[in-house]
């Protein structure tokens, strides 16, 4: 398993704030609709990250 180090996590947030990294979203649920989530999850078809809403 990879070591988290402070260093990586300095680069990422720099990449992050500079626009060059975006994250993917695939859904957004409402936080009543979590078990719809987790289902849509456990069906492993994921396109990018699920969001909460609360």
């Amino acid at each position: 398993m990879a070591e988290p180090r402070k260093e990586d996590f300095q680069c990422l947030t720099e990449l992050i704030e500079a626009g060059k990294v975006t994250p993917v979203i695939d859904r957004t649920y409402s936080l009543s609709d979590v078990p719809e989530a987790i289902r849509y999850l456990e069906k492993g078809h994921l396109k990018g990250k699920i969001v909460i809403a609360v």
